[in-house]
C-alpha cells in the first residue's frame, strides 16, 4: 500500500462517521448515506494520488458525495425501487437537495453524529445488529475487520449488517436525537452496545487470543466521543471511567507469550497511570452529575478500588462487597452475583464466598449460570482455598471443558496442575 493510500485510509477513519451522519441527515436513510460516502471515498482514491490530499479533506469528500447524489437523482438511479418514498421526495428537487448538502458542509455536525449513534443502536435492532452497525458506521471498520474481531465469516457479518440496515429502513425511523425519557432509554441502549464491544475485546469469548485490543480501542474511542456529545449524562462518564480503568491493565493482563494473567497475579507497575487518572477524572465527573449510585458508576467505583491498591493484598474487599450489594439492588444479574461471591470470598473467607455462590441457585437447584465456564472456575478456586482438592479438581475440569477461549483454557489447565500438586 502506498503512502498516499495509507493517508487516505487514515482520513477515512477520521471523517467517515461525520460524512455518513451529515448525508443521512439529508437523505434520512443510512443505506443511501453509506453508499454515497463510499462513492466519495472511491473518488478520493482515484484523484488524490494524482492531485494530492486536500488540506481540509472533509469538505472535499462531502462535495464529492453531493455530486454523486445529484447525478444519481438526474439519472433516476437513487435506488428508486428500494427507496421509493425518498426518491419521490427528492426527484425534481435537485436544487433543494444540493442546498441541503451544502449546508451540511458548513454546519457543526456533532448533532448529526449523535443522531447516527442513536440510529445504529436503536432498540428495534437485535443486539448483534446494533454492534455490527455501530462498528461499521461509527467506528469506520470494514465488514472484514468486524468479522475477524467476532470470529465469523465476512459473508455472515455482511448479512448481519445488511439485515440491520433493512430493519431500520422498514421501520421508517425518524433520523433524530430522542429527547426526554426516550433519550434516557436510548442512552442505555447505546452504552450497552459500547460496553459489549469493549468486553468482547477485553476478554474474548472464543478464539486463540485472550484479548482483541482493536475492539477495546474502538469502544474507548466511542466512549470519548459520547462524553463530548452528551456532556450532561453521568452514565456516559461512568462507562468511560470503567473502560479506562480496565484498559489501564492491558499490558499486565498478558504474559510474554500472550498467556492470560489474572488480576491478583498482575505486575501493577505495568498499569498505565495516565489511563487510571483519566478514569478517576471521569468517575468524579459522573458523581458530580449525581450518578454515583447508577449501574456503570457502581462498576467504575469497584474498578477504582482495585486501581487504588498498590498490592493485591491492599484491596478494599469490604468496600467492594458493599458496592456489589448496591449493584444487585438496581441491576441484579447472574454475573453481578458471581462477582459479588468472589468479593465475599476475598473479604470474609472462601467458605462465605462459596455460600454466596450456592445462593445463586434457582428454586429447581440449577445455577443461573449453568453452561458458563465462569461458575465452575470460581467454585473450583474457592474449593481449592478451602483445601477441598478433589471437589476443586472436578470443578476446574468442568470449566476447561466449557470455555471456548484457548488462553483461558491454558489458565485453567495451570490451575488444575496446582490443585493436583497440592493433594
Amino acid at each position: 500500500m502506498s503512502d498516499v493510500h495509507r493517508a487516505i485510509e487514515a482520513v477515512w477513519k477520521v471523517e467517515s462517521t461525520r460524512l455518513i451522519a451529515a448525508i443521512a441527515c439529508v437523505t434520512r436513510d443510512i443505506g443511501i448515506a453509506e453508499e454515497l460516502a463510499q462513492d466519495a471515498l472511491v473518488a478520493a482514491l482515484e484523484r488524490w494520488p494524482e492531485e494530492g490530499i486536500p488540506e481540509n479533506p472533509a469538505p472535499w469528500l462531502m462535495t464529492a458525495a453531493k455530486r454523486r447524489a445529484i447525478d444519481g437523482l438526474r439519472r433516476g438511479q437513487m435506488l428508486v425501487q428500494k427507496h421509493e418514498e425518498i426518491a419521490r421526495e427528492l426527484e425534481g428537487q435537485q436544487e433543494r437537495f444540493g442546498a441541503a448538502m451544502d449546508r451540511a458542509l458548513d454546519e457543526v455536525i456533532d448533532d448529526d453524529v449523535l443522531r447516527l449513534v442513536f440510529t445504529a443502536c436503536h432498540p428495534v435492532l437485535a443486539m448483534e445488529g446494533r454492534v455490527a452497525l455501530t462498528l461499521r458506521l461509527i467506528g469506520g471498520l470494514t465488514t472484514a475487520e468486524i468479522a475477524r474481531a467476532f470470529l465469523v465469516s465476512e459473508k455472515t457479518m455482511g448479512q448481519r449488517i445488511f439485515r440491520a440496515k433493512k430493519t431500520l429502513a422498514e421501520a421508517k425511523l425518524t433520523f433524530e436525537t430522542p429527547r426526554g425519557e426516550e433519550l434516557k432509554r436510548r442512552v442505555t441502549s447505546v452504552l450497552a452496545v459500547i460496553y459489549l464491544i469493549f468486553n468482547e475485546g477485553y476478554t474474548a469469548t472464543s478464539g486463540e487470543e485472550w484479548m482483541r485490543a482493536a475492539l477495546c480501542d474502538e469502544a474507548l474511542r466511542l466512549g470519548r466521543m459520547l462524553v463530548q456529545l452528551l456532556p450532561g449524562e453521568s452514565e456516559v462518564y461512568a462507562l468511560l471511567a470503567l473502560m479506562e480503568f480496565s484498559a489501564s491493565r492491558t499490558a499486565a493482563r498478558r504474559g510474554s507469550k500472550g498467556e492470560a494473567v489474572l488480576l491478583p497475579d498482575q505486575d501493577r507497575t505495568l498499569w498505565e497511570s495516565t489511563r487510571i487518572q483519566q478514569g478517576m477524572d471521569s468517575l468524579e465527573q459522573a458523581q458530580r452529575l449525581g450518578g454515583e449510585g447508577k449501574y456503570y458508576a457502581l462498576q467504575a467505583a469497584i474498578a477504582a478500588c482495585h486501581m487504588r491498591a498498590f498490592r493485591a493484598a491492599e484491596t478494599d474487599w469490604e468496600r467492594i462487597v458493599v458496592l456489589y450489594d448496591a449493584l444487585m439492588q438496581i441491576a441484579p444479574s447472574p454475573i453481578v452475583a458471581l462477582n459479588r461471591a468472589v468479593a465475599v470470598g476475598m473479604a470474609q473467607g472462601a467458605a462465605a464466598g462459596l455460600a454466596a455462590l450456592d445462593a445463586m441457585a434457582t428454586p429447581s437447584g440449577d445455577s443461573a449460570l449453568a453452561g458458563n465456564h465462569l461458575l465452575p472456575s470460581v467454585r473450583g478456586d474457592l474449593l481449592m482455598k478451602m483445601g477441598k482438592f478433589p471437589e476443586a479438581r472436578q470443578e476446574i475440569q468442568r470449566a476447561i471443558g466449557i470455555t471456548q477461549n484457548v488462553r483461558e483454557r491454558e489458565l485453567l489447565t495451570e490451575r488444575l496442575k496446582q490443585i493436583e500438586n497440592s493433594q
